[in-house]
């Protein structure tokens, strides 16, 4: 007699899955959207949440970290709305298209919606499920396989979020900047969903910002999927700030088609938990991606980057790059794996972890990975870990510099290498900025 194994389930766990039996009503969607749901949560059910035992997640042990599951924000109030209004100033004061949401749902009043590029449309996700958009049914679940248990809690609780589509041959001039604020007073769990498809030879460029506005300890599991047609141009600046004790938990997930050229940057300095996972999957030959990522730690803050490129066209190159400077007792993670598949010859790609420990208590962990499955690429990967160049700092303070000043020298230019990936020169600029007012923050 065989008896049968049963995971017990986490207090955290047993409420997600009350949650999702309460919600469903309410959801939006058509029977092929409550099919990929109940899939998605079944999924989910089984696996749990993500947990040391599982491979990817080793280092930030959701289960552990999520002790109870928050109750699913209700819709957000005047006051809350009033809060968001200054959110995603840390860009600066470049022109962007602002397009708002406000503990997980659309806010049309906050958003710029009017005199569209052409060929650019931009909508609901909420509004696009409830009416069986044709672009969100085509594309929805469908863009790379990631089979993670958090983003399959993100499907089976998704809200709202953005749907956005450049049409072939398009140039978005305006960059598109979407606002998540976790704007709620008492505690509460997110779930937003965006798709953004941009076409065959179409150029644009999308920011994400994602902040807490308040002190409460919110859950925010938000995820992004992203074509990138044969090509096209796309640059994609995810940044997530704040001060506020968010778990936040990300997805990106991309398609890129032939001879596209995509970017991407992720710069961290906010929140207590920040999980920002990549899935990569080159469909086209001749694709060229630039990969890269900042994260700023103090406190005790967690950061995660876990990153998986996915090489099944031949010819494609990729680049990686991601630098961690930590103070306190903070900790960054950086998981990085290239794949290579059989058809995939003259792959070109390279990644690089590097994290910078401004602390004795700070701790960093690294684990890259490659898997080749084809004789004719040029692949590699390395990782550096250690505190500032005492020869350096010497140099610098030999020539009058003082000695907080020459730290701060050196860690902007340790964070500048990646940075100066970001072609948008008013962006790069903000960011730069704000590293300079979390090094001075941190010298007071």
């Amino acid at each position: 007699m065989t008896a049968e194994v049963r995971a017990i389930k986490t207090p955290a766990e047993l409420a997600l899955a009350e949650a999702y039996t309460a919600a469903k009503p309410k959801l939006p969607g058509d029977g092929k959207v409550i099919a990929l749901r109940e899939a998605a949560f079944r999924r989910f059910d089984a696996q749990g949440l993500p947990n040391r035992r599982v491979e990817e997640w080793k280092y930030t042990d959701l289960r552990a970290l999520m002790r109870e599951a928050k109750p699913i924000a209700g819709l957000p109030d005047a006051a809350a709305k009033a809060r968001a209004k200054s959110a995603g100033s840390l860009i600066g004061d470049i022109d962007v298209r602002r397009i708002v949401f406000v503990d997980g749902a659309f806010v049309p009043e906050l958003s710029d919606l009017k005199n569209l590029s052409p060929g650019l449309t931009i909508g609901s996700m909420a509004q696009a499920l409830a009416s069986g958009d044709p672009l969100v049914a085509a594309h929805l679940g469908k863009v790379a396989a990631a089979d993670d248990s958090a983003v399959a809690l993100n499907t089976a609780l998704m809200r709202d979020g953005a749907v956005i589509r450049v049409a072939a041959g398009s140039t978005v001039e305006l960059p598109i900047h979407l606002v998540f604020v976790a704007a709620a007073e008492q505690s509460a769990s997110m779930f937003t969903r965006s798709l953004v498809v941009i076409e065959k030879g179409a150029r644009a460029m999308l920011v994400e910002s994602h902040e807490g506005a308040t002190a409460a300890e919110h859950q925010v599991n938000t995820a992004l999927e992203l074509v990138v047609g044969d090509d096209a141009y796309v640059d994609h600046i995810k940044i997530t700030s704040g001060k506020s004790p968010v778990v936040h938990v990300s997805s990106l997930m991309v398609t890129i088609g032939a001879r596209a050229r995509f970017n991407d940057f992720s710069y961290t300095t906010g929140n207590a938990v920040v999980r920002n996972q990549l899935f990569l999957q080159f469909d086209g030959a001749g694709a060229l991606a630039g990969i890269r990522g900042a994260s700023l730690l103090n406190g005790r803050q967690h950061a995660d980057v876990t990153l998986v490129a996915d090489h099944k066209a031949g010819g494609c190159q990729s680049r990686e790059v991601f630098k961690a400077v930590l103070d306190g007792q903070s900790r960054s993670v950086f998981q990085g794996k290239i794949i290579v598949r059989p058809k995939a010859q003259k792959t070109d790609a390279r990644m690089l972890s590097n994290a910078l420990l401004l602390s004795d208590e700070a701790e960093t962990d690294t684990k890259p990975e490659l898997e080749i499955f084809a004789d004719d690429v040029q692949c590699g990967h390395g990782a550096t870990s250690g505190a500032l160049d005492d020869g350096l700092k010497f140099y610098l303070m030999a020539r009058g510099i003082p000695e907080s000043e020459a730290e701060s020298l050196l860690v902007q230019a340790f964070v500048g290498e990646a940075v100066e990936g970001i072609e948008h020169a008013g962006l790069r600029d903000a960011l730069m900025v704000n590293v300079a007012e979390w090094l001075k923050a941190r010298a007071g």
